[in-house]
């Protein structure tokens, strides 16, 4: 009775997990959809083990049960490989710089973090960020009270970009180095800000950054991944018009790396992911340990090579800081390739801009969080 209870848990689950892997395969903005591009290892490791319980324990050499164990050795197989890239196997995209020290004036570190709006204990960010002395601080989901908490690194980070808003999508950069043109811009949906600026390095160089956190899918307001995608994709765009420049993205995605989304924006912007042969540095969500997701990104041009890419400790939001190093170098390009376009990509871009269009004009944008 047990034993055939445990089977029928086994077969269902397994078949859960095939039916999500199958629907990730789907282009489409539905939450319902996008939601299996996220827990890829869960999937893989939860697959891995149903196939080998199951096999050793439960199989009767009948055909249904063969198709079953293969299927979700493969639904496992394929859902290791999305993520393959992002462990120590894979060879490195960005290469680690040789130059030592910080005497070339090239190089920068950044620190993001999304600080989580209701989160009242902002001496814990403050303190991390004194810790890492960052050279830039780029804080999302901040509101009022978080611009209040913040404002003490004015002093040391005297060029500040702010917009606090009430609905989680606030933002504030602190910079030590002189900001050129800083520029708030609403490049999809008009309560969710972005920030652009350039930035002069001492050792010649001008490099230019932009934050984002856009709206994530999420089933409670049925707010699909559409305005999410959208704005990618016209980052990506306008990226790869300027691809000589030195570039970086960076801020909470509300999207993980090996989503197609993100993997399409990296093919439109050319940009390069530092953590691809290094790691997965799963920044959300911190309070809890088995549901982790790459949610906050730096993506940046070949011009740069890595100096230190680190996950923070918990500051007592949902998301965990990350810190980033990086040098400015003429010949990084060389030897790191930028991300190709691949045939069929301006056409998905253009699907997804188009999509986003008529969901606005019809006024189905609706508010949300992350």
């Amino acid at each position: 009775m047990i034993g055939s209870l445990i089977r029928r848990l086994l077969l269902t689950a397994g078949w859960f997990l095939v039916g999500g892997t199958l629907l990730s395969f789907f282009r489409t903005g539905s939450w319902i959809v996008r939601v299996w591009d996220f827990p890829r290892l869960q999937i893989a490791s939860a697959g891995t083990l149903i196939a080998a319980i199951f096999a050793k324990c439960f199989y009767r050499r009948c055909q249904s049960d063969a198709v079953f164990v293969a299927s979700v050795a493969a639904c496992s197989l394929w859902q290791g490989w999305k993520i393959l890239r992002y462990t120590p196997i894979w060879p490195n995209q960005v290469k680690r710089t040789r130059r030592q020290g910080k005497d070339s004036g090239c190089t920068f570190s950044l620190l993001i973090s999304n600080v989580l709006m209701e989160n009242t204990e902002h001496d814990r960010l403050l303190k991390v960020i004194r810790k890492r002395n960052p050279d830039i601080v780029l804080a999302v989901e901040t509101n009022a009270r978080w611009a209040a908490a913040l404002e003490p690194l004015s002093r040391t980070y005297p060029y500040v970009v702010r917009r606090p808003q009430e609905n989680y999508y606030g933002l504030m950069l602190f910079s030590r180095i002189k900001l050129v043109d800083p520029e708030i811009k609403f490049l999809v949906q008009d309560d969710i800000p972005s920030v652009h600026v350039a930035f002069e390095l001492p050792g010649g160089g001008r490099v230019h950054l932009h934050g984002l956190h856009p709206r994530p899918p999420e089933p409670i307001r049925d707010q699909d991944s559409t305005p999410r995608d959208a704005e990618l994709v016209l980052m990506g765009k306008a990226i790869r018009d300027a691809e000589h420049v030195p570039t970086l993205v960076a801020g909470d995605l509300n999207d993980v790396a090996w989503s197609q989304t993100s993997e399409l924006f990296m093919r439109l912007s050319g940009l390069l992911d530092p953590r691809i042969g290094r790691g997965l540095y799963n920044s959300f969500d911190a309070n809890h340990r088995f549901w982790r997701y790459p949610l906050d990104h730096v993506f940046h041009s070949n011009h740069f090579r890595l100096v230190h890419l680190e996950r923070l400790p918990n500051i007592g939001s949902d998301h965990f800081p990350m810190y980033i190093e990086l040098s400015l170098e003429p010949d990084a390009p060389l030897e790191q390739p930028k991300t190709e376009e691949e045939e069929g990509d301006q056409e998905i871009a253009e699907e997804t801009l188009e999509d986003q269009a008529e969901a606005a004009a019809k006024g189905e944008d609706r508010p949300g969080r992350e």
